[in-house]
């Protein structure tokens, strides 16, 4: 029988975000400390995730989203430096670490998936010398627990929260994105190695000029001198401004890239962003589940955001990560799929014990096309609305696999 879901679709009366005179957009890239945390907590849920379906064939109980990594010390030296003291990685919340008299080896688990992202991703950092691992899980409560164990393929929300997606990216957003993952792809960083991973973009846009701060760590084993910090640097530079305005759409008109604004020439290799590693935990910034993107890859103060971090926490009733995702999921599909649309903005509130696939309240708001009456498109709103929590079981289960990133 199909169900009765409350959803509401407003017309939104406002002007897209691109059409402000000032946007503001950040991107934290994959060696950031905030990153760090996100991912490696993000991989442990799909490694408990697929060792849980295996052996019992469900998801059980387990929230990773409370992560710290804490900064450690080097040595930073020309030709390469050395790590003093290792950055220590805290992973905490809740797990299953028995189910029906069989016990599952969840710290073994934690830390090997842990190692592992950290092999895939950071070059300079080896996760058996250069990091401690403390796995702070302990089992869930009670109550919580027994959501699991409940009959029935959907289960109910574990929480009462609220969240918030939306579509499109606008030209600012996605240029963001798309420099960071540029500059962190194998194909940059063999053709410039130098480059450390913990790459951050700070954009700001006024009309239709672009400004992007970028920081970007020089690995120290690449450098020879301070001058070839400098002239590395340059030709660093060159390149993301060459790349960048290679990819500016319209209405964007001019784009300026700025580099490792704290360097100062003049104190030589004091005034030089340096990196043993290719991350700034490596002595100078700790790092923290929930403080970095969201999770449709960037941090955009002009939107509305959620205050859920989605990183680490399970993906079959865990509503902070499935509404925090499926809201920017549904928000595509509306736009793409309805015509008239210039901007829409969806919002799910869960109640907790409410299955997940009926929300307390679905709404959609809509900035429209000239011309466009709301009155024609909500029925299509709510058509996608609920055919996406129709068929909430399927995304649950892309979930658990990591087809969706999270940061």
């Amino acid at each position: 029988m199909k169900k009765k879901r409350n959803i509401i679709v407003e017309k939104l009366i406002a002007s897209p975000v691109f059409e402000h005179e000032v946007e503001i957009v950040e991107r934290k890239g994959v060696g950031h400390p905030d990153s760090i945390c996100d991912a490696v907590m993000e991989e442990i849920s799909i490694a408990l995730s697929r060792e849980y379906l295996s052996c019992f064939g469900r998801v059980l109980h387990h929230n990773i989203d409370k992560g710290l990594l804490i900064a450690g010390e080097v040595e930073r030296k020309l030709g390469g430096g050395l790590v003093v003291e290792p950055m220590r990685l805290i992973i905490g919340d809740r797990a299953t670490f028995e189910f029906n008299g069989e016990r599952i080896p969840v710290e073994k688990i934690a830390v090997n998936a842990a190692k592992k992202w950290i092999r895939d991703n950071l070059r300079f950092v080896d996760p058996d010398r250069d990091m401690l691992f403390e796995v702070e899980l302990r089992p869930g409560s009670p109550e919580l627990s027994d959501i699991f164990s409940r009959e029935g393929e959907l289960l109910g929300a574990n929480d009462t929260s609220a969240a918030v997606g939306y579509a499109p990216l606008t030209p600012t957003e996605r240029m963001v994105l798309g420099l960071e993952h540029h500059l962190n792809s194998s194909a940059f960083k063999e053709q410039f190695p130098e480059a450390g991973e913990d790459i951050k973009v700070m954009a700001y846009r006024t009309g239709r000029d672009l400004h992007l701060t970028v920081a970007m760590p020089l690995i120290d084993r690449f450098i020879e001198s301070a001058g070839s910090y400098f002239d590395k640097k340059q030709k660093l530079l060159d390149y993301a401004t060459g790349f960048v305005n290679s990819k500016k759409q319209s209405p964007l008109e001019n784009v300026y890239v700025y580099l490792n604004t704290l360097d100062d020439p003049g104190r030589g290799l004091n005034g030089a962003y340096l990196s043993v590693t290719g991350t700034s935990a490596e002595d100078a910034d700790s790092g923290e589940v929930g403080r970095g993107n969201r999770v449709n890859g960037v941090i955009a103060l002009n939107r509305p955001m959620g205050t859920e971090a989605a990183a680490g926490k399970n993906p079959v009733s865990h509503v902070g990560k499935i509404y925090t995702i499926l809201t920017h999921r549904i928000a595509n599909e509306i736009y793409n799929s309805v015509e008239g649309i210039r901007e829409v903005y969806v919002w799910l509130c869960s109640q907790i014990g409410q299955s997940i696939d009926e929300p307390r309240i679905a709404s959609a708001q809509l900035i429209l096309e000239p011309g466009a009456s709301v009155d024609n498109i909500a029925p299509l709103v709510k058509e996608v609305i609920d055919l996406e929590l129709s068929n909430i079981i399927s995304f649950t289960s892309e979930l658990a696999e990591g087809r969706y990133k999270v940061w």
